[in-house]
């Protein structure tokens, strides 16, 4: 009997793409099949990043999600919808990985962190022979990019979803030294609230796609108040206050 591939994971970095590691643009060059989740009618940042790294002969395989921000995650529509569409995708890499095809899911900074690759992971990986690639972080490129130091000593950060409740961002934010929001988009004005209340606004950073094309790296408190961010916005508390 054929032996099934392999399924891989892999973090493809931050955007820039000579932050792939090594090891990641090894296993991505040696994998027949390679797949990513995009938004329908767009291109996709895996595939952007990907592409100088990518061969002719490599089968690719567009996963494309049935909506993105149109259906709210508290509409039970999202979760049944979404659970059927991994479900669909599952099943798509799950052909190749038994016709004994390695099949590498790429994604934008790491895997395992905020990353769609994890539920086709739960789905494929007690099946199949699984590798995970770990990826340089987007936060962590935007620190770097933003010439901020984000942690010193004996500093705590705490990284962020900014679709929590206003009062829970506050009160993690108020027994924290440093802080990362992810998810910025249409949370800005609810993240920007929160630092204020925290009294921690002045410290604020906001990097539009760090490392990538069209990046900019800005004071929090200066960006205006009705003006929205896009996807790739990451919001920054440096936790080093001053030289040590």
């Amino acid at each position: 009997m054929m032996a099934c591939g392999t399924l891989l994971g892999i973090g493809l970095g931050p955007g820039d793409p000579e932050l792939i590691t090594l090891k990641g643009l090894r296993r991505l060059q040696a994998a027949p099949v390679v797949a990513a989740f995009a938004k329908a009618g767009r291109t996709g940042n895996a595939w952007t990043i990907a592409e100088p790294h990518l061969l002719a002969q490599q089968t690719r395989l567009r996963l494309e999600y049935p909506f993105t921000l149109e259906v709210a995650v508290s509409d039970p529509r999202y979760h049944r919808e979404m659970n059927a569409f991994y479900d669909d995708c599952a099943r798509q890499l799950a052909a190749h990985l038994e016709a004994g095809r390695d099949v590498a899911v790429i994604c934008e900074g790491d895997p395992f962190f905020y990353g769609s690759y994890m539920y086709l992971h739960d789905r494929l990986a007690g099946r199949f022979a699984a590798e995970v690639v770990p990826g340089i972080t987007g936060m962590s490129a935007c620190w770097t990019r933003a010439d901020a130091p984000i942690t010193h000593g004996d500093d705590v950060l705490t990284v962020l979803p900014g679709t929590l409740p206003e009062a829970a961002l506050v009160e993690r934010l108020r027994v924290t030294d440093a802080a990362v929001f992810m998810k910025v988009g249409r949370n800005l004005p609810r993240i920007r609230a929160a630092l204020g209340q925290a009294g921690m606004l002045h410290r604020a950073i906001l990097v539009e796609r760090g490392s990538m094309n069209g990046e900019r790296v800005t004071p929090l408190a200066d960006w205006p108040a009705d003006q929205a961010v896009p996807y790739f916005t990451i919001v920054l508390v440096p936790g080093r206050q001053g030289v040590r």
